[in-house]
């Protein structure tokens, strides 16, 4: 960073005994590295903050992006309003799956009671195998 060499380091070394002396060299020495600590912090939160902001940008810019996509998609290839085929159409959301997933099974047990089976004994297609060791 500051492309300090030892021939350098050892010139301080030696300035710095000299001017304060070896009795409170240790003390300075502490009291130095205490600030340059303070100093890394908060180098490190500017610069976590910085990033921050980077990251905020980088995805307004992605969001802006998307939207101008998504817009550009839409415009050519308009909603019909359900007329026609359904390639067009929303998939059905989880809840509306699983709700006919289960009256599905529902129909399958009920054929199978009726038939004097219990539904419950026999695995069903639906639902993985169990493995045999």
């Amino acid at each position: 960073m500051f492309d300090i060499g030892a021939t350098e380091l050892l010139v301080i070394a030696i300035v710095a005994i000299l001017v304060i002396g070896p009795k409170d060299l240790p003390l300075a020495m502490r009291t130095a590295g205490r600030w340059i600590g303070k100093f890394r912090r908060m180098t490190g939160h500017f610069r976590t903050g910085i990033d921050a902001m980077v990251r905020e940008a980088e995805m307004e810019d992605m969001e802006r992006k998307w939207r101008e996509q998504n817009a550009r998609i839409m415009a050519k290839y308009p909603d019909d309003g359900g007329s026609g085929s359904d390639a067009g159409a929303n998939p059905p959301s989880a809840a509306e799956a699983r709700a006919a997933h289960a009256g599905q099974t529902a129909g399958k047990d009920d054929a199978k009671r009726a038939e004097g089976a219990d539904p419950a004994s026999e695995p069903d297609a639906s639902s993985p195998a169990k493995e045999r060791g």
